[in-house]
């Protein structure tokens, strides 16, 4: 055993305990193992750098610039909210939401929809009356298991392929996971729906117990073209939006208390919502409605440019003492107050018409510099920008929905590949204002493309200082000369390691000692390739060993042991299911 061997073995050892143990993020932890590996020549700048330029690993950056435009268009919400539905009871909601979002993950990046879903689904839950923790989890796992269906549907299988075509092997289809991924998804969403009525308990939203408790009156116009027009309050999801009550509809000269759900909506309605602030924003992101006073219409910036921003007033401020009408507060600041909050209860009456007092807090419709303006102004106590509530551009939701067709259409039918796809889809996304370019530079998530990079790089030092096969020949005197019981302990290591550490981490120490084992043993490599793919990708026994389990973590109000009860037999199902199974698709003699 060489020093490279043992000082390679200690970083990566030290890595997987600092990733354990400390609250410092896996990508800091591992670009700094990678650090030392370099500056001790252990392995060499190029193959210590590779990971960097890893077409998976461009493609995933690439694929949150896709995932951004069908946010900022609404794209995804109209149709997940249509697919949900009302479901009479959480079985039938959950039925609605883990089999669409297992084959929608599938196609697309399955932490892009995790990111996507989730707040639909919590509005989804909250209107429908049922505990959103019942469904987050749920919906992690769904997706987690969906992703194993394509070589796209998750970074880790998109990286690892790429590792398994620079190797020098023949890379693995598109779908030709597809035959191990599937029947592992329907195994994994049946037990998902068996169980998670019993083991699943209420948990209450880390969010819901700090809900903002200043309650707001605001005043919304359906627009004409409107797709509410014509639907019932109840049909619209009018009636029961979460922290958000619909007190009243001004008709005309027709004033309508006590909404009944079956109410018809028309064009030009005036419909008054009173709730929090993290309810209004919501309603900013409804196609077809706007805040009802006509001094929105007068800002300058596009209403797609701008964002909700709370300011409360101070006492030396000059609008103190007037109402909104006479101080010309859209002339004076560049906004418009659409709620007004005092004491932290709603104020009635019309907008125009409140005498506003030092301590008043401002809801405001502003383009985001206003918050950097005014944020040391002596005009206001606190001004603070709402996060996420810039209105949607809804009008531009079927050109990402037509995009998002043609990436997956040139990168399966026409054989494109998915880093072409993805780019030329990130490209119409941007061309075709679905996203704009300061969107797009802010979605992408380096602190995972960091991990990604630095993980392929301490593989390579792995393999380059031969501790990999070190490594490789100990797991096979271990387990003996029979491939099977190879790959099961292949696989147990990496669900173990992946649960532990993190998904991308985990795939990365490993299959380099996969792919050495196959060699040692004179075998195919392409079961063990798959195995480490699977076994990477599917990790449902803690929250931290997978992106999208942190997620939905602490919105669902979750507990780790959530995830033992839940994802610690699921694990052990699909390991099983996957020995069974791998063998008879990819024949280790091949």
């Amino acid at each position: 055993m060489t020093w490279e061997i043992v000082f390679t073995l200690t970083i990566v050892l030290g890595s997987i305990i600092a990733m354990i143990r400390s609250r410092i993020g896996p990508d800091l932890i591992l670009i700094g193992a990678l650090s030392f590996l370099l500056l001790s020549g252990v392995v060499d700048v190029d193959r210590g750098l590779k990971g960097f330029s890893n077409p998976g690993l461009i493609t995933v950056a690439i694929l949150f610039v896709v995932a951004e435009g069908l946010h900022q268009t609404g794209a995804i919400n109209q149709v997940v909210q249509s697919m949900l539905g009302h479901p009479k009871s959480a079985t039938t909601g959950l039925v609605r939401l883990i089999f669409p979002a297992a084959l929608l993950s599938a196609f697309i990046n399955n932490t892009p929809v995790v990111a996507m879903l989730m707040p639909v689904v919590n509005d989804w839950a909250k209107k429908c009356g049922y505990s959103v923790s019942k469904f987050l989890l749920p919906l992690s796992f769904a997706t987690i298991l969906g992703g194993t269906c394509t070589i796209f549907g998750t970074s880790t299988t998109l990286i690892l392929n790429g590792w398994f075509a620079e190797a020098g092997y023949d890379p693995i289809g598109l779908f030709e996971i597809t035959w191990i991924g599937l029947p592992l998804t329907v195994i994994g969403l049946a037990f998902l729906l068996l169980t998670s009525g019993w083991l699943l308990p209420d948990r209450v939203s880390a969010e819901t117990q700090f809900d903002d408790p200043r309650e707001y009156t605001i005043e919304m116009i359906v627009e004409p073209g409107s797709p509410l027009v014509g639907k019932s309050i109840g049909a619209a999801g009018l009636r029961s939006l979460p922290g958000l009550y619909l007190m009243e509809i001004a008709r005309d000269d027709e004033l309508i208390p006590a909404v009944s759900p079956e109410r018809r909506i028309e064009e030009g309605d005036r419909l008054i919502f009173v709730g929090v602030v993290e309810s209004i924003k919501d309603l900013q992101k409804i196609a077809g409605l706007k805040p009802a006073t006509n001094q929105v219409f007068k800002l300058d910036s596009p209403r797609s440019q701008r964002c909700l921003i709370e300011a409360v007033v101070s006492n030396t401020c000059p609008v103190v003492n007037q109402t909104i009408r006479d101080m010309h507060f859209r002339t004076l600041y560049n906004a418009v107050v659409i709620a007004v909050s005092r004491n932290g209860h709603r104020i009635r009456g019309k907008i125009g018409d409140i005498v506003l007092l030092p301590g008043d807090t401002l809801l405001l419709e502003a383009h985001p510099s206003f918050a950097d303006t005014h944020r040391n102004s002596r005009d206001f106590f606190l001004v603070s920008r709402v996060e996420d509530s810039s209105p949607l551009r809804h009008e531009q939701a079927w050109m990402a929905q037509v995009i998002l067709g043609i990436m997956i259409i040139t990168a399966t039918i026409l054989e494109f590949g998915m880093l072409k796809a993805s780019l030329f889809a990130a490209v119409l996304m941007v061309l075709t204002r679905c996203v704009r370019p300061p969107e797009a530079r802010q979605c992408i998530d380096w602190s995972i493309l960091v991990t990604i990079g630095a993980g392929i790089g301490l593989g390579e030092a792995m393999d380059q200082s031969g501790a990999a096969s070190l490594l490789a020949s100990s797991v096979i005197t271990s387990a003996g000369s029979s491939p099977l019981i190879v790959l099961a302990v292949v696989y147990g290591i990496t669900m173990v390691m992946t649960n532990l550490i993190t998904a991308k981490a985990a795939g990365m120490l490993i299959f380099p000692i996969a792919l050495e084992a196959a060699s040692n043993l004179g075998v195919s490599p392409t079961p063990f390739a798959i195995a480490v793919m699977i076994s990477a990708a599917a990790c449902f026994a803690t929250p931290h060993g997978f992106q999208t389990n942190l997620m939905v973590y602490g919105p669902g109000g979750y507990r780790a042991s959530d995830f033992a009860r839940m994802g610690g037999p699921l694990s052990l199902i699909i390991w099983v299911a996957s020995i069974a199974l791998i063998p008879l698709i990819w024949p280790f003699q091949g």
